[in-house]
């Protein structure tokens, strides 16, 4: 059973009368979606198809959470609008439009980012029920939730401080308030309630800015409960069943732990099956995937590499709680292989069970797949510069009869992913014939090129014809007869040799393809080394002499000497741990110190530490760093810091942080 109808199942069994099922995803338009977030809607949406293949109603419900704060500026949108820095604080619905200039039919930054997502979720023809916050909590929708929430508001604090490591401190409780009342001068979240008269529900707050006013919840809804509360509030108000979220909201007394209980002791409703998953990786790229970060890996980016049914079938085949890469390297070709392997065998009915299961998920209303090689697409696109007409000519004397028609859908992916994520890959012919390579060859190496250009001359060849020729060259140049490693290890060099005279690399596509696909007249003159240098060949380039920049090199510190000896047991009351650091910013006061959360495979917790002059704060998240777990919590800087990370410092380098390998689970004991 898909892992799909299996939540589909349970959510049945634990509401076998509800008319309607709902299945929520929801997203805040902090930038550009970035593709992790899909893993929300792929998730929820595969379960609300295994609903309605049950024979269920159901309701896939799509929340913008656009009455967020902005918390920091994305590094694309910085680029362009530099007063947008000034909005923090502010909803993401009453900032403006930074791409103005080439999108004014979008108002404001929530519209923009929004737009740009539901367009992309149009390529997978995803129907989603869009839910607006903004709307919903400005028109009072939420209203007397919101009442409920604040009367209710320090059963709320109990069951949150229950979650925390941090003890409570005096009057904490009494000074809870789970809301942020954006301020009517400045419209930003800087403000702080310090009363509230419960039977009029009317509170009294500051801002930052400067402002103190009165806010009545009963006519004023110009504000927002705090997110582990607005979670079950919003589930209730819904009637949601089911709902997936990150691992780190999936952790111990983390978000969903939080809320749940909240949505049962507070709201009064059963809270929804909860489907953690884990973050997806990238290969053959850099950056934190994070649509504030500016890397933009949006949904419609990676649709320029993958076809909508090749994503959704890297969703459907991995269980949530498992990771899987998107792939800007040549594994996207190894992907789009077994892609098409599957889809194949299920066409044909010889596919085992559980391809079925997947392949169902996949579908994309109005298309239809193609199973082109793309791995051939890319290879034989690069030498003809993806010309159509000639990449069907290549393809129909290669004996394959694809036409534009069956190709054009992978024919920009191919060329996008070759130019844009490995040009390193790409096989262009040489303009003059490869001297350099050619004087290195001894003379059975040369005679075999002579051989191989002579029988190319002819044009007298079938495909096959010409595959046992290329074996052939170097027996017949060597007058050997039978096969062996030695053999095997004397053609492979021949096969160097002519790609690196024809393209100047030492592999490239099979080289009888190559070959037979291209235009004769292209190649064989680069063959032909019978006469003389040209003179353009002759011509020697002056190379400028190159400066090199100097580096100040720091004299190291002199090396310490060993500590004292200590046992096996000493060293395993160290506990140190692999862990990642989630969100990573600077402490106001502090000169020196950073302030990082961490995710060390159980919970979260925070660090101080003293690298400020070494490492931007972004340079951090997402790497994974080595921390002593066990370490005494310390108040350092105003901050309870719940560990130390390791680094080394010497007067050579500075302060330089110990990374772990990306591949190293959090949580795991370094001994």
């Amino acid at each position: 059973m898909h892992w799909a109808e299996e939540l589909a199942k349970r959510i049945v069994e634990k509401n076998p009368n509800k008319e309607e099922y709902v299945c929520a995803a929801g997203i805040s338009p902090s930038g550009s979606i970035h593709i992790g977030n899909f893993r929300d809607v792929a998730t929820s949406y595969f379960v609300y198809k295994a609903l309605i293949k049950m024979g269920k109603k159901a309701r896939f419900l799509f929340s913008w959470d656009e009455f967020d704060r902005l918390r920091k500026v994305p590094v694309n949108v910085a680029k362009v609008d530099s007063t947008i820095e000034a909005c923090i604080g502010k909803p993401y619905v009453d900032i403006k439009n930074p791409f103005s200039d080439i999108k004014p039919e979008y108002d404001t930054y929530a519209s923009y980012f929004e737009a740009e997502f539901e367009e992309s979720m149009k390529k997978f023809a995803i129907d989603l029920d869009y839910r607006h916050q903004a709307e919903m909590y400005r028109t009072g929708k939420y209203k007397d939730l919101v009442i409920h929430a604040l009367k209710k508001r320090k059963e709320i604090f109990d069951i949150i401080d229950r979650h925390r490591t941090q003890d409570a401190q005096e009057g904490e409780r009494d000074a809870y308030f789970p809301i942020s009342i954006y301020c009517p001068v400045c419209g930003k979240d800087t403000t702080k309630m310090y009363s509230l008269d419960e039977e009029t529900m009317v509170g009294e707050f500051k801002c930052a800015c400067g402002h103190h006013g009165k806010f009545d919840f009963n006519t004023d809804f110009n504000c927002k409960l705090a997110w582990k509360v607005d979670w079950p509030m919003r589930w209730l108000y819904e009637k949601v069943d089911f709902e997936p979220g990150g691992k780190d909201h999936a952790s111990i007394n983390g978000s969903y732990d939080t809320s749940k209980e909240i949505s049962k002791e507070i709201f009064g409703y059963e809270p929804p099956i909860f489907q953690g998953y884990e973050f997806i990786g990238i290969r053959g790229t850099t950056g934190k995937m994070s649509g504030s970060s500016g890397l933009n890996l949006t949904p419609d980016t990676l649709l320029k590499l993958y076809e909508p049914e090749v994503l959704l079938w890297l969703y459907s085949k991995t269980e949530p709680t498992k990771a899987f890469d998107f792939c800007f390297d040549e594994g996207i070709l190894r992907q789009y292989f077994e892609f098409d392997k599957m889809y194949d065998e299920v066409k044909k009915g010889t596919a085992p069970d559980y391809a079925y299961e997947i392949m169902e998920y996949t579908k994309v209303e109005g298309r239809e797949v193609k199973t082109v090689p793309m791995g051939l697409m890319v290879q034989l696109g690069s030498v003809v510069d993806f010309n159509v007409p000639m990449l069907e000519v290549v393809f129909e004397k290669i004996g394959l009869s694809y036409k534009y028609e069956d190709f054009k859908d992978r024919l920009d992916r191919a060329k996008f992913w070759l130019e844009q994520c490995s040009p390193e890959n790409r096989n262009v012919l040489r303009k003059t014939r490869n001297w350099d390579v050619y004087e290195t060859l001894s003379d059975l190496e040369k005679e075999e090129i002579k051989v191989l250009h002579d029988y190319l001359k002819n044009n007298k060849f079938t495909l096959d014809e010409l595959q046992v020729e290329l074996y052939a060259v170097p027996k017949k140049v060597r007058n050997i007869d039978t096969e062996s490693k030695e053999l095997k290890q004397i053609q492979g060099t021949f096969f160097k040799n002519v790609y690196k005279l024809l393209i100047d690399k030492e592999k490239g596509p099979r080289l009888y393809l190559f070959l037979f696909a291209i235009n004769l007249n292209d190649y064989l003159p680069l063959l032909d080394f019978s006469y003389p240098k040209t003179e353009e060949e002759a011509f020697v380039p002056v190379v400028e002499e190159v400066v090199e920049e100097v580096v100040e090199v720091k004299e190291a510190d002199p090396v310490e000497p060993v500590l004292d000896e200590i046992t096996i047991d000493d060293f395993l009351k160290v506990d140190l741990r692999v862990c990642e650091v989630k969100k990573c910013t600077e402490i106001r006061k502090s000169h020196n110190c950073l302030k990082l959360v961490l995710f060390d495979g159980i919970k979260e917790r925070t660090i101080v530490s003293s690298i400020k002059n070494e490492y931007k704060p972004e340079e951090l998240v997402g790497k994974k760093i080595i921390v002593v777990a066990n370490l005494k919590p310390a108040r350092l800087t105003g901050v309870t810091s719940e560990g130390m990370l390791l680094a080394g410092t010497n007067n050579a380098c500075g302060c330089k942080v110990i990374f772990v390998d990306p591949s190293v689970p959090c949580g795991t004991r370094i001994k």
